[in-house]
């Protein structure tokens, strides 16, 4: 027999690209997932394959050092009974000169890019072939994979989509930011594996790095670690909560992330200027999707940040409701993190399912700045020694949070106050752009005796004082929304539940705030010293907040903290009562004209009134989605925008890919920052 002579090959990438869920990645590599044939087609020249005389078999290699202990290469021959704990080939179908041969990798190998080797021989005389790269990810439709998620529609949520929605505002009004993840978009997929390439744990040992990127846990605690830069190790982003962004992007601005893995790539791995909790959940996001393990942001609103670890935050406030001697414990109004599906075979069962990983830097773990995973039911249970940082997210959704009033000779009174850490934990629905609130995945209802055995369990005293159901009552209300450029009105809500009169001193204080609980200046300020409550009645006090008074240090969180004390002149008690207020920015109305479908171009209207009495400058709109924009699209206005007058332009852009798409707009002034909109568009597939 004469050799067998390769001329040329084909992978495939459209058709595999299609089986495997990829093909949005383009056609120009092949992406595949672990545990699914894959089809490739060789070409002979001369004559075709003969079985039994020829022997095919294939190289496939990842990593600087492959070496088939660590399985990170593996050599393997064409056979009719694949093994399916290793990778296997077989023919498929003969034609002539060519051959199709099935390719499957094992549910558990190593996720990376991978060479692809064929080696032929007859008789003696053998050759071998470089026919090209690959890309392996884990796999969410297989069920021996440890990402396995049963459900279509969540794993079309959860691994596929590239668009989303993340909560933000304040817990008496969530509000949703649109973020476009885009983890099949253009060089997302090689920055992710440049992303575990650079994570000094490879730096340190190449071989033991790759060796354990089967495993979705050291994945995911690899990417915790790299979205942040706080050690050194080339990480994605820089955290910064002061206000001063000047010398990067301020952290509102961002409506993606594919911008920002683009400007980390493009400038050498030097951390991306400025991130903050939902941009660190977000990019981790996109990174963990891209590779194939199913994720979601979640904000947990009145988040506990408990650095001594007592899950006790005491905060201490003067007689005019102002802090006073910060710990360094803080509650934050919100914060997101990541969680992550994959099974714990390293722990004991029932730990499997969604794990919180998160990548905003906050406290060391094993001495590098990363959290998790830790399982979300080890945090509702209060199993607080298992792995990963169960007792720093257990803090953050049921720590205590005591208020001490400091007196003017300097003693404190602890005030009493209902309970406020870790509510209306929220992400997307799955398929629907409406909130699911998740809190009972994290905690038992409050009160309840489960409660109560894992608080024992966690060795966790609630120790604040519960408003009895005697005493004086006090909330903060709202009568309406609070717009940006308008005065609004809160008020002090007090009930006396006894039987006789109370005098009492209402303080109550307005100012503006950042999302992380650190505090501006005041911008209102009401102090009664004598209000007299007749038995079981209910008094109402408003406070009018001025916009000329909160609008030059709202910060862009848009925030404003009301603090309201309530001290019994009779007892010297002390009842605090604390809302944040979000106030609200103008809409952004989007208009699409023209029938959407793909290649075929379309005319977006983008507008946004300015609701302020000043006028506008330095007028931005950024405008990105997924399949639909080649990128980021930006206009910059040239004139000021007057008081009142709409910003608006028009965009063509051209959807370079059918279905559900979300077009996003971020509006940009010196005024008015990180005004955000969105609107769904549906692209009807170009006909064939």
């Amino acid at each position: 027999f004469a050799d067998l002579v390769l001329e040329t090959w084909d992978l495939q990438c459209e058709r595999n690209g299609r089986e495997h869920r990829t093909a949005e990645m383009g056609c120009q590599q092949l992406v595949v997932r672990r545990g699914q044939p894959f089809t490739i087609t060789l070409h002979f020249s001369g004559r075709g394959y003969e079985e039994g005389v020829d022997k095919l078999s294939f190289n496939v290699e990842t990593g600087p050092c492959p070496i088939e202990t660590s399985g990170t290469r593996s050599h393997f021959a064409v056979t009719d009974f694949p093994e399916e704990s290793a990778w296997s080939a077989v023919v498929q179908q003969q034609d002539g000169g060519s051959l199709s041969i099935s390719l499957c990798p094992p549910p558990n190998a190593r996720v990376g890019r991978y060479s692809l080797t064929l080696e032929t021989s007859t008789g003696y005389q053998g050759t071998s072939c470089h026919i090209g790269d690959f890309i392996l990810l884990f796999n969410a439709w297989h069920p021996e994979d440890t990402v396995f998620l049963r459900d279509e529609d969540e794993r079309s949520e959860y691994v596929l989509s590239q668009q989303g929605l993340i909560y933000q505002g304040t817990r008496d009004y969530i509000t949703s930011t649109p973020w476009n993840f885009g983890q099949f978009e253009d060089d997302i997929l090689s920055i992710c594996l440049k992303l575990l390439d650079t994570n000094p744990k490879f730096l340190r040992d190449q071989n033991r790095d790759c060796s354990r990127r089967n495993d979705p846990v050291y994945i995911g605690r690899v990417v915790s670690a790299m979205v942040n830069c706080n050690d050194e190790d080339w990480g994605v982003l820089a955290g910064r909560w002061d206000n001063h962004y000047e010398d990067g992007m301020s952290p509102m601005a961002w409506i993606g992330s594919v911008d920002i893995l683009k400007r980390w790539k493009k400038f050498g791995c030097q951390p991306v200027k400025y991130g903050q909790c939902w941009v660190f959940a977000a990019v981790a996001c996109t990174v963990m999707r891209c590779l194939g393990i199913p994720s979601r942001v979640v904000t947990n609103y009145n988040s506990a940040h408990d650095t001594n670890g007592n899950l006790v935050i005491d905060r201490y406030l003067n007689e005019t409701g102002q802090e006073d001697r910060r710990s360094r414990d803080m509650i934050w109004n919100f914060h997101c993190w990541v969680e992550s599906w994959m099974a714990r075979p390293d722990l004991a069962p029932g730990y499997d399912g969604w794990q919180a990983l998160d990548p905003t830097p906050q406290e060391k773990s094993e001495g590098v700045f990363c959290c998790g995973p830790a399982p979300v039911r080890a945090i509702k249970e209060g199993d607080l020694q298992l792995k990963y940082d169960i007792p720093f997210i257990f803090a953050e959704v049921n720590a205590d949070v005591v208020y001490w009033v400091v007196q003017r000779d300097g003693s404190q009174k602890k005030s009493t106050h209902s309970s406020v850490v870790g509510k209306n934990i929220s992400t997307k629905s799955v398929g629907r752009d409406s909130r699911e609130d998740i809190t009972h995945t994290y905690k038992y209802p409050e009160g309840s005796e489960k409660e109560r055995e894992v608080f024992a369990k966690a060795e966790h005293k609630k120790s604040s004082l519960r408003e009895e159901d005697e005493g004086l009552h006090l909330k903060i209300k709202l009568s309406e929304g609070a717009n940006n450029g308008c005065d609004f009105n809160v008020f002090a809500v007090i009930n006396n539940n006894t039987d006789t009169d109370r005098v009492c001193r209402l303080m109550l204080c307005a100012r503006t705030a950042s999302y992380n609980g650190t505090i501006g200046p005041q911008c209102g300020m009401k102090d009664l010293l004598n209000v007299t409550l007749t038995p079981r009645a209910e008094k109402s006090v408003p406070l009018c907040v001025l916009y000329e008074k909160y609008g030059e240090s709202l910060t862009q969180d848009n925030l404003i903290k009301v603090v309201a004390l309530l001290t019994e002149y009779q007892t010297g008690d002390v009842v605090v009562a604390i809302r944040d207020v979000y106030i609200q920015n103008p809409e952004i109305k989007i208009r699409v004209l023209g029938e959407p479908m793909q290649k075929r171009k379309l005319v977006a209207e983008i507008s946004l009134v300015n609701p302020l009495a000043v006028p506008l400058n330095n007028c931005m709109f950024v405008v990105e989605g997924a399949g639909l924009t080649d990128g980021q699209r930006i206009k910059e206005l040239e004139e000021p925008v007057e008081p009142q007058a709409e910003a608006k332009f028009r965009l063509d852009f051209v959807p370079h890919q059918a279905g559900l798409r979300k077009l996003m707009v971020d509006f940009e002034s010196d005024k008015l920052t990180g005004v955000k909109g969105y609107r769904n568009v549906i692209i009807a597939p170009q006909p064939k």
